[in-house]
């Protein structure tokens, strides 16, 4: 893949940026963060050279003016809601939120837990941070919310939260996805620091859409299609059309709530607010480190097919309703895209097709990857591993020059682990998956063989795409996930049952 955005040039642009913003509100600027902190794949697939920690890699460089709040919805909690790509529920992803980010040195001064109705389940992950020695505060519904300015701004609204102490210039505000009360926080927090007569100020960072592009842009577009769930579409901000005569991007949840946001910190502060859009709010700087348009589109184009793929699977799996398949169906019409034209689709599917004419089955599953020397390799089941780590074997064999007939492990060190599943861990499908075989790879790999050659291959896998006939076990998700595959699959179930791991 081309690249086309350049990491070091956004880091400079976006670092100095921010901090002229909090210059502008005499050094207390609360700034909300949307998007990913870690992990931020989405960018780094349709903005290729983006790093994806670019963003916690920014707050390091601003490690001595900033510190950091979290937030989570209380009923996020209660519900057991699931963060998809790391499929870990918002309480879990939190601690592991505060976990990396004091790895990089980071300040976490709390987290606090939104619109609370004395939840039982928001009580036990209070308690679980208290005793680890994070602060934690409550907030509970605004009373008037978003349309009565005058109780919202008072002490029966904002004032009835309590006050989070900080100390820096620079307080970001994050979570672990959206709906979980950052702006509320934010806003919050101006009210107290205004009756402490500290001149704060609010912006908001979010990455997508890129305010400079055009609103058809397939990055933009790239972003609906990554948040159909949520209805999120991109608009012409009108605001700042009217106001500069300038064209911008915003989506329609903040277009829709600037003016209540702007009378709430007009009310706030009593002054005239410096922000005339939405797009005046956002400090983000992500378009003027473009380097190749032309290599961003057709990433974002690849991205928008694979939000097709995830769309259907999470359908077919029961998480999300069918109009969200249909917007990404329709958002892939809107710029002429099938699933062929993400490369590895057929290959995986005639995989399937071959395999079940080999086993004489119903349904079997083909998996396909393209490496970054722009070869293809398939791979499918057998009757000691599945698709997904006969694929992995392949790739590596590949790339280490090593003939696709010969083993690199003798089957004697699969079929004991076989065997075990079977006889003692009473395994409905004991053949081996990806985690399994790899490990036993690792093991293969100390006597310097050819299975050293092919293990020390997995990184270059890093970034490839890969494809599968049927939906894959979690367990192989994961794996895909941590090798830096991006992955997708036909929303097919591998068998008929109705319970699978």
């Amino acid at each position: 893949m081309k690249i086309g955005f350049d990491h070091e040039k956004y880091l400079k642009e976006q670092t100095s940026f921010i901090l002229e913003r909090v210059g502008k509100f005499n050094n207390k600027l609360y700034l909300e963060f949307g998007g990913k902190l870690f992990y931020d794949y989405h960018a780094s697939r349709v903005l290729p050279g983006f790093d994806a920690n670019a963003k916690v890699k920014l707050l390091r460089q601003l490690k001595d003016k900033a510190e950091i709040i979290i937030c989570v919805y209380a009923g996020a909690i209660e519900s057991n809601k699931i963060r998809a790509d790391f499929g870990i529920t918002y309480d879990i992803d939190v601690m592991r939120l505060i976990d990396d980010l004091r790895s990089w040195e980071l300040d976490i001064n709390s987290v606090v837990i939104t619109r609370y109705t004395g939840q039982p389940a928001a009580n036990i992950f209070r308690q679980k941070l208290e005793r680890r020695g994070v602060k934690t505060y409550t907030h509970t519904h605004t009373p008037g919310y978003p349309t009565d300015v005058e109780v919202i701004v008072s002490d029966e609204g904002y004032g009835a939260n309590p006050y989070i102490e900080t100390t820096k210039p620079l307080v970001v505000v994050a979570a672990p996805g959206p709906g979980s009360g950052k702006l509320a926080t934010c806003l919050s927090q101006l009210y107290h620091e205004n009756r402490r007569g500290i001149k704060a100020g609010y912006s908001k960072f979010e990455t997508f859409p890129i305010w400079n592009l055009p609103l058809k842009h397939p990055v933009n577009i790239a972003y609906e299609a990554a948040t159909t769930d949520l209805n999120d579409k991109n608009m012409i901000d009108h605001f700042h059309l009217e106001y500069y005569g300038e064209s911008t991007v915003n989506y329609n949840r903040d277009i829709e709530i600037f003016p209540v946001v702007k009378r709430i910190i007009e009310k706030i502060t009593e002054e005239k607010s410096m922000y005339q859009s939405p797009t005046d709010m956002g400090v983000n700087r992500a378009g003027l480190a473009i380097t190749d348009d032309e290599a961003c589109k057709e990433a974002a184009k690849q991205e928008i097919i694979r939000r097709y793929f995830i769309a259907q699977c999470e359908y077919k799996k029961g998480f999300a309703d069918e109009e969200t398949p249909k917007r990404n169906k329709m958002i892939m019409n809107e710029l002429g895209l099938s699933t062929e034209d993400r490369a590895v689709v057929a290959p995986a599917r005639v995989a399937s097709v071959k395999a079940c004419e080999k086993q004489m089955a119903k349904r079997c599953t083909g998996t396909s990857i393209m490496l970054k020397d722009g070869n293809i390799v398939t791979g499918k089941g057998s009757d000691l591993m599945n698709a997904s780590a006969g694929l992995i074997l392949n790739a590596i064999k590949h790339l280490a020059g090593i003939p696709e007939e010969m083993h690199i492990m003798e089957p004697g060190i699969l079929e004991p682990i076989t065997k075990m599943k079977k006889d003692l861990l009473n395994s409905r499908k004991p053949v081996l998956d990806m985690e399994e075989v790899l490990i036993a790879l690792s093991i293969s790999a100390v006597d310097g063989s050819n299975a050293e050659m092919a293990l020390d291959k997995l990184e270059e896998l890093r970034g490839c795409e890969a494809h599968s006939s049927n939906i894959i076990n979690p367990a192989d998700e994961m794996i895909f996930r941590n090798l830096g595959i991006n992955l997708t699959s036909d929303p097919e179930f591998e068998t008929e049952k109705l319970f699978y791991t």
